[in-house]
């Protein structure tokens, strides 16, 4: 429980930082550390998300620095591609989901480091 409670503050002052959400950091620490299958560790990160990403962007709208019409926009539409994801990663193989998030994280950053 400690080290669960650990990555949760790590990755809320991540997330509040640098606007990353749960994908980036829950779900590799939670594989990587509490060694949760890749699946469990997905679904158990789209919950721990739903209130770090409330809580941030409460602050940050605080600031003026939400637009909000545009995040209301991309969550309504973000609805159904969740519903059909999970769906999806829970028919194909776990290794299969594995190398695929793996090479996301890949190409995130080296789409970073090149911009």
């Amino acid at each position: 429980m400690i080290t669960a409670a650990l990555i949760g503050v790590v990755a809320g002052v991540a997330a509040g930082l640098l606007g990353i959400g749960g994908g980036a950091l829950f779900v590799p620490a939670l594989v990587l550390i509490l060694d949760l299958p890749q699946v469990d560790a997905e679904a158990t990160s789209l919950l721990a998300i739903v209130p770090v990403a409330v809580v941030g962007a409460a602050r940050q709208h605080r600031y003026g620095n939400v637009r909000l019409r545009d995040g209301l926009l991309v969550g309504a539409l973000a609805v159904p591609g969740a519903a059909i994801g999970v769906v999806v990663v829970n028919a194909v193989p776990e290794r299969a989901i594995e190398v695929a998030f793996a090479g996301l994280l890949l190409w995130v950053a080296a789409q970073l480091v090149r911009g």
